[in-house]
């Protein structure tokens, strides 16, 4: 993806973020700012804090100190109508796509429109098949329920679905799990595609690092609830950091001690 200029206005700050569970320190201290326009991948392994910090972004979970600035805003403790607003700047595609399956394609794509913007359904489903023909899926598409769909035919589904409101920002949560390397680069091409035609934000998490070289302009990496580093994506195969060469070239010997190999 074309790198973004590094001075441009930003859209996400994150300054001392902190979230536990119990005595399990999950996010400890986390910087991050992205420019608008941007997309950020964040990479690491399992558990390092990914997926918590993408939901205390969303205002899923609440942080226990620090801050979250989105345009320009605090959001970590707003509610109620304060808080729809921030969300409709949002388009998420979650991990394995999380479709309804009671609902019609169509309606998954659709449900934002008519639940959160009060789209009537004709409108809705029009928008619907748009978006779809947008992610290579024809009409015919719209009918079928979640459970007549391959995986990948999900995960364009889902990704319509997060793109169909215009979102100033798209989150994307292992947007290649489970997809074979064609589809995933499928999948990868079309988030390129989409992010630049909507002029979004991106923010990405994925261990799949050629999900993280396609579609990031940077590329930051947690581990133990820390930002160890960041930088632009052309930089990280010569990052100088012993724990980011260890996780882009998938070695087992190194810095990062995986907790399975001490039990």
């Amino acid at each position: 993806m074309a790198a973004a200029s590094g001075h441009g206005k930003q859209k996400i700050v994150l300054k001392g973020v902190r979230k536990s569970f119990g005595a399990k320190h999950v996010l400890d201290g986390i910087d991050l700012s992205i420019d608008e326009g941007q997309s950020l991948v964040v990479i690491g392994g399992s558990g390092t804090g990914k997926s918590v910090m993408l939901k205390c972004i969303l205002g899923i979970l609440v942080p226990d100190a620090g801050s979250i600035h989105i345009d320009g805003k605090e959001t970590t403790r707003i509610a109620g109508r304060a808080r729809e607003g921030v969300m409709k700047k949002f388009g998420m595609l979650f991990q394995g796509a999380a479709l309804f399956d009671s609902l019609p394609v169509w309606e998954n794509v659709a449900f934002g429109l008519i639940q959160g913007q009060g789209k009537n359904r004709r409108e809705a489903r029009e928008v619907a098949i748009d978006t779809l023909a947008q992610v290579g899926l024809g009409p015919e598409v719209a009918k079928l329920m979640p459970a007549e769909l391959s995986g990948g035919m999900q995960k364009r589904v889902g990704l319509a679905r997060a793109i169909a409101s215009h979102p100033d920002v798209l989150f994307f949560d292992e947007p290649t799990t489970g997809l074979d390397p064609i589809m995933s680069d499928v999948i990868n091409e079309l988030i390129v595609e989409r992010v630049k035609d909507l002029g979004a934000t991106a923010v990405s998490i994925t261990h799949d690092m050629a999900s993280a070289r396609k579609i990031a302009d940077r590329i930051a990496m947690i581990y133990r609830g820390r930002i160890i580093w960041e930088g632009a994506v052309g930089d990280i195969d010569h990052s100088g950091n012993p724990y980011v060469e260890q996780f882009i070239h998938g070695r087992a010997e190194g810095p990062i001690q995986m907790d399975i190999l001490k039990t």
